[in-house]
């Protein structure tokens, strides 16, 4: 087997964006825009695209459809150096597809379909990894419920964890949801034990928990069992709790011209981090500075800094962090 240093396990999308137009369209009504631009997306899409431009050796698994949009993941992921083998392509499925609408001065808006997602199972994680394999990725949870429902995919994370492999998981929270309900709670009461390393944003954060302070979430996701949670912010940075720290970060100055995949940036970096050998301070900042770069772009991983942009990047700037 190809060696890797982390394998990124999850949703893969393509993604279907516009260019900022100045409103959403009447019923009716036809409003121009000045690109309708085709990209890769999904979370373990994004992170490992990104992590292979900060030069590390990145596999992909999950699945994808025997369709036009699932040649051109194939083909993209294949031109960034990320190894494609795990990948599971399924016939009679649409590769998974994103909506992305991007209206000046707002927030973007997506319409999503799961396509070949929902059919990732416990089985397209490798049964045996290679021992240079540090990282397992777990990008999309909520969105891949073959796979949630599998106990075979707890025991999995659970034997790799004692190989020395870290476990770091994102979530993708569906619809906006009633967070006084609690509907996703158990299956993460069930996930976090297993999890060394937990990315959620606040909005998501409070969908699980439903609760609305960064604080109170992350204690909540401890209590539950993950090992160290880091709960980005948007504009405002960071919150980081593990056993014995509590940390508040900041962002780093960047030109904005798009959101879209920061958050996936934010995790490859944060990644990146830890196979550096970083400690968790050194790690937000990795995470805060691929996020930052992100966001140079309309799509996912185009103005993602490479390792050298990345490291000139933090040589000149330097990112708020306070204990709390």
């Amino acid at each position: 087997m190809t060696d890797y240093d982390c394998l990124c396990l999850g949703v893969i999308v393509v993604d279907h964006l516009c260019t900022p137009i100045p409103r959403m369209p009447r019923p009716g009504e036809l409003v121009l825009a000045r690109d309708l631009p085709l990209s890769i997306g999904g979370l373990a899409a994004n992170a490992a695209i990104d992590l292979a431009k900060q030069d590390y050796r990145v596999a992909i698994a999950g699945a994808i459809g025997q369709d036009l949009f699932g040649d051109f993941a194939l083909q993209t992921l294949a031109a960034a150096n990320v190894q494609t083998a795990p990948l599971r392509r399924l016939p009679d499925v649409a590769t998974s597809g994103t909506l992305i609408l991007n209206i000046e001065g707002e927030d973007r808006r997506f319409i999503h379909t799961r396509g070949a997602n929902a059919l990732v199972k416990a089985d397209d994680l490798p049964a045996n990894l290679p021992a240079s394999c540090r990282v397992l990725y777990i990008g999309g949870f909520l969105l891949m419920p073959e796979l949630e429902r599998q106990d075979q995919f707890r025991q999995h994370l659970q034997k790799l964890r004692q190989q020395g492999v870290k476990i770091v998981l994102d979530v993708v929270v569906p619809g906006t949801g009633n967070a006084g309900e609690l509907a996703y709670w158990p299956s993460f009461e069930h996930i976090l034990p297993v999890v060394d390393y937990f990315l959620p944003n606040s909005d998501e954060a409070e969908l699980i928990t439903g609760l609305t302070d960064p604080a109170a979430q992350a204690e909540k996701f401890l209590s539950a069992g993950a090992g160290t949670v880091v709960i980005t912010l948007g504009a405002q940075g960071t919150y980081a709790a593990s056993r014995s720290e509590r940390l508040r970060g900041g962002c780093y100055p960047m030109e904005y011209v798009g959101g879209t995949g920061s958050g996936d940036a934010f995790d490859a970096g944060f990644i990146a981090g830890l196979l550096r050998g970083e400690d968790l301070r050194g790690c937000i900042r990795w995470g805060s500075v691929l996020g930052a770069s992100c966001v140079r772009a309309l799509s996912a991983t185009d103005g993602v800094f490479t390792r050298v942009e990345a490291e000139e990047f933090l040589a000149r700037h330097e990112l708020p962090l306070t204990n709390c």
